[in-house]
């Protein structure tokens, strides 16, 4: 096999991989991910973009005398959600690359 045809079907091989993560993240980029906090009174959703969709707070955990608590409560849904929705989004896109290292390219 010459040294053209290896490169060609090499070519041919990155081509296919960059349609099959492309169409991967199309698909991830529609899912919602979702992490709760609290024991559930605060829930974050996100997508595979790494965007907030919403959040649910609880009515009962809303003190006004206790905002610190809410917000941390906030933000551990929403790091835990953000968090979550990135590992599954690697661990797809590691499935196609078989573990190889993309420089971030599509993560």
């Amino acid at each position: 096999m010459s040294k053209q045809a290896g490169i060609g079907g090499m070519m041919k091989q990155a081509q296919r991989l960059q349609q099959q993560i492309g169409k991967l993240q199309e698909e991830l980029n529609d899912r919602e991910f979702s992490a709760s906090a609290g024991g559930g009174v605060v829930v974050a959703v996100v997508n595979g973009k790494q965007q907030l969709l919403r959040i649910t707070i609880a009515k009962e955990v809303v003190d006004p005398n206790d905002v610190d608590s809410l917000q941390d409560l906030v933000t551990i849904a929403i790091n835990q959600a953000l968090e979550s929705s990135q590992s599954i989004v690697e661990a797809e896109v590691g499935k196609l690359t078989g573990g190889l290292n993309l420089g971030g390219l599509f993560g």
